[in-house]
């Protein structure tokens, strides 16, 4: 695969170094020459001096012939703009940009451009590493608003409907694993032991939620 990186910062740097090792052609833009110093010498892609969002910075990058475009740099405007130049002029057909502000992730992911929002993601894995297992969302959409986090809950809602658990914890069950398979559930399914039940809620009743689904069920 040829690939075009813009921004050789730690991220761009590690994303060209990752896919030169796996084989694939890389370009990476920078507007700073100095930037490049963070390229091992064994290095073997093509490295070019411009904004990454000019069209003939883009050309000399090889954007005709890439299959895929990454826009890295440390400036939203500057990673949007090339991404939607990527897409939209040059039909590039995997395209995705580093994105500071998460309000403008869920912008973009809209009109079609898949956005990393670095800070949610980053506040993910602190989540993940500093909170007991269970609490911390394995998914959060790019505002931030909605999460996605593995629940567990008291043993005496094994056999119970799954309708029953979102009403009392206030949240949507989105899948659960059985058996090592992932199911879509009904309303009407009932959990079993050993099911690993994924929810969907609300930013802000995380903790609400687990301590809903952690006690036992209440009658009435």
């Amino acid at each position: 695969m040829y690939v075009v990186i813009m921004g050789c910062g730690r991220v761009g740097a590690a994303l060209s170094a990752g896919l030169d090792r796996l084989g694939h052609e890389v370009a990476v833009i920078d507007r700073n020459r100095q930037a490049f110093r963070r390229l091992s010498p064994d290095f073997r892609g093509k490295q070019v001096v411009g904004e990454g969002y000019h069209r003939e910075v883009l050309v000399e990058a090889g954007i005709e012939q890439a299959q895929a475009f990454a826009a890295v740099s440390s400036g939203d405007n500057s990673n949007i703009i090339s991404a939607r130049v990527a897409r939209e002029t040059f039909g590039v057909e995997h395209v995705v940009a580093r994105i500071y502000d998460a309000k403008r992730a869920a912008v973009y992911e809209r009109l079609g451009i898949p956005t990393v929002a670095t800070v949610p993601w980053s506040t993910d894995r602190f989540l993940r590493m500093l909170l007991p297992d269970g609490v911390a969302s394995a998914w959060r959409e790019p505002t931030g608003t909605v999460a996605i986090l593995p629940l567990p809950v008291h043993e005496e809602w094994i056999g119970r409907p799954i309708r029953e658990l979102e009403i009392a914890a206030g949240c949507r069950v989105a899948f659960i694993v059985r058996f090592g398979t992932g199911v879509l559930p009904g309303p009407d399914t009932a959990l079993q032991a050993e099911d690993t039940i994924y929810v969907a809620a609300v930013s802000g009743t995380v903790s609400d939620v687990t301590a809903a689904a952690g006690a036992p069920p209440q009658e009435g």
